[in-house]
Formats: C-alpha cells, sequence, structure tokens
C-alpha cells in the first residue's frame, strides 16, 4: 500500500502546484486516511517541500482495526498533551522554507486558522478546497475489494437476523444485534447508526430506533451498514411480519421497488447525477408522492458514508467508472409506515455487465 498513497500525495502535490501552492496541510481525517493510512485522532498530514510528514498528538497504534500510517512517512508526535497538530504542521512548514501552504479551510476552524497564521507569521495561508474529496471520488480495485467485503458482511448480519423471531422484540434490541452481528463477522465497526423502524416507524430515513415492539402485520424497515478496511457500506430492506401483507403494502412496496430499479438502471458512466435522481424520483412523483420525499435518492460512499457525489435534483456533474454510490428511494406514509429499499454500487461500463451491485440480499417482499 506504500506505493499507493505515494502516487496519492503525487496527485495531489500536482494540483496544489497547478494551483499555486508548494505544499499542503491536509486535516480532515478521512482525507488524512486516504493520503497516509490510518493515524491517530487529529493527526494531519504535511505535504512539505522536502519532505511528507505525518504530524500526531499521540503516538500511531492500530486504529479501529484499519492498520497504521504510511511506513514511507516521517511521523512526528508532538512532545505533551494539549498540542495542536495543525498549528506544528504549519510551523514545520515554516520552517522547511514553505511560503504559500494550501490548507483545507472548509474542515479548520476559525481559531485553528488564526492560530496557524500565529505561528508562523510569513506563511501565506491559501485554501486546497475539495481537491483531496475530488481524489477519493473514484475509487481502485483495491477501494472497491474492502467495499465489497463490507457489503457481504452486512448482507450476512441481516440474513441471520431474519431467520430468528422478530415478533416482540424492540427496534432497540434489534438495531444492537444487527451491530453486534456485523463485528462477530469481521466488521470493524457499524458504518452509522443502524436503524430499525416497525409499523408507523418504517420506511422513515434516519429513524432512530426505539422500544417500540414488532408486532403482526408490521412493516420492518432495515438500514445498515459495515466498516472494512476503513470502507463503509451500506443496505436497506422492508419486510412484512406475517403471513400475508395487506394489498396497501404490497402496493407501496411494489411503487418503491420499481422506483429504485429505476435508479439502478440509470447508472453509468457519462451519466448526470440529477438524471439519477430523476430516474427514481419520477416513480414516486408520478404516484403521487412527490411531497415528503428525501431530498437526495443516492450519494457516494467510502471512507465516509456520505461521500460525492451527491444524486439529488440539483446536483452538478457526471458519474465515472469505479464510484460507488447508493440508490435508496422510500416512501413512509405517516401513522401507517412505509418502505425504504437501499443498495450500494459501483459504476463499471456497460461492456463489464454495467453496475456491480455490491449489497445482493433479496429485495423480494419477505412475509417473516
Amino acid at each position: 500500500m506504500s506505493e499507493v498513497y505515494a502516487a496519492r500525495r503525487e496527485r495531489l502535490r500536482e494540483r496544489c502546484a497547478a494551483g499555486g501552492s508548494a505544499s499542503a496541510l491536509v486535516s480532515r481525517p478521512a482525507n488524512v486516511r486516504y493520503l497516509a493510512g490510518a493515524a491517530p485522532l487529529g493527526a494531519v498530514l504535511l505535504l512539505g517541500r522536502g519532505e511528507d510528514l505525518l504530524v500526531c498528538g499521540r503516538p500511531p497504534g492500530d486504529e479501529q482495526g484499519a492498520g497504521r500510517p504510511d511506513e514511507a512517512l516521517r511521523v512526528q508526535v508532538l512532545d505533551g498533551p494539549g498540542g495542536d497538530p495543525a498549528v506544528a504542521g504549519a510551523d514545520f512548514a515554516a520552517a522547511q522554507g514553505v511560503e504559500t501552504l494550501a490548507v483545507e479551510e472548509h474542515h479548520l476552524t476559525v481559531a485553528r486558522h488564526r492560530a496557524m497564521g500565529s505561528v508562523a507569521p510569513r506563511l501565506r495561508l491559501a485554501d486546497l478546497g475539495g481537491a483531496v474529496e475530488q481524489l477519493r471520488l473514484i475509487k481502485d480495485e483495491e477501494e472497491i475489494s474492502c467495499l465489497r467485503i463490507a457489503s457481504e458482511i452486512a448482507d450476512q448480519a441481516l440474513s441471520e437476523l431474519l431467520e430468528s423471531i422478530l415478533v416482540g422484540r424492540t427496534e432497540r434490541h434489534l438495531a444492537l444485534e444487527l451491530e453486534r452481528r456485523l463485528v462477530d463477522h469481521g466488521a470493524d465497526g457499524p458504518a452509522f447508526a443502524t436503524s430499525v423502524g416497525t409499523g408507523p416507524n418504517s420506511g422513515r430515513g434516519g429513524h432512530r430506533p426505539s422500544d417500540r415492539r414488532v408486532e403482526e402485520g408490521d412493516f420492518l424497515s432495515v438500514c445498515l451498514g459495515a466498516i472494512y478496511g476503513g470502507y463503509r457500506c451500506e443496505i436497506g430492506r422492508t419486510f412484512v411480519i406475517g403471513t400475508s401483507p395487506a394489498d396497501w403494502q404490497i402496493e407501496l412496496y411494489d411503487l418503491v421497488f420499481a422506483a429504485q430499479r429505476a435508479g439502478r438502471e440509470a447508472l453509468g458512466p457519462g451519466a448526470a447525477y440529477r438524471d439519477i435522481d430523476r430516474a427514481a424520483r419520477h416513480v414516486l412523483d408520478s404516484a403521487g408522492y412527490a411531497d415528503g420525499l428525501a431530498p437526495l435518492m443516492g450519494h457516494g460512499l467510502g471512507l465516509e458514508i456520505d461521500e460525492d457525489p451527491q444524486l439529488a435534483p440539483a446536483a452538478m456533474g457526471k458519474l465515472d467508472v469505479c464510484v460507488p454510490v447508493t440508490v435508496e428511494p422510500g416512501v413512509h406514509l405517516p401513522g401507517r409506515g412505509g418502505v425504504r429499499i437501499d443498495d450500494t454500487l459501483v459504476v463499471r461500463p456497460e461492456a463489464d455487465g454495467g453496475p456491480e451491485l455490491l449489497t445482493i440480499t433479496t429485495k423480494e417482499l419477505l412475509a417473516l
């Protein structure tokens, strides 16, 4: 991996040079992870004039199972507690003779930015913008492999839960069991707080599990994800508790399934972000559910669960090959419940079979 990290840093260095900066200080944790490997919380990466430096407030260790920093990097651990790696990084850059340092203004607080300027008053601080996030957009096959394994773990945890007795158990209990199963099967942890909604809570995006118990006739919606090697997947499914779904449940499920299928079929290299959203949203709009829909029908993921691209009505840009995204339409009927179907996919060309589906748990309306 050392060569991979070095190549990523070189691409960033080229972008900095094109923008007039010889050096950069990367502080956003996911961006540091992308360029330097696993690092202690709060660490920053200095792309310096003579050498690159990982500045840490404490010695590196096994960071949440994701490994250790790139062994080719020099690591500088600050003396004593309370030091700010970003401020120290600016000081190190000035000592190297750097005149202009690009920093992630979208991540730094005003106080930290001022402190950096104070410790190195002759150093001009420029904005790096989202340069690292743009590099992270297209994944290499090693990154996709981590996403694939994370998806397999999430599928396995969900399938095991579906084989257990569900009636009478609380949403909170089911969510905790799912997260335990993720870890049991090799995940670094849950990719985000697992959502389990039953009955009137089902189909609500981001629902926080409550003490409501599963009842016969309920919709049961689940949204979970696993972290593996630092990379995060997402899957959402909806089921019916009991042997015979009601007509309204079948109708609503078929509608959301059709919307999700339309979004998945629209994925492809060169497809506009907004067109993916439109494909899924149009199915739901046409059925009279325009009000109350989520602001987007999907998003990118990787080292973070919510990355670019955003598949939203006003989103600008087009998909490229090897970009992982979710397609996640849903409808919630207040007081009754709803349906959410969510997959993690990787954009592939048609010649390679089209989008690669990573989350493969059935989307058939199962009665549990």
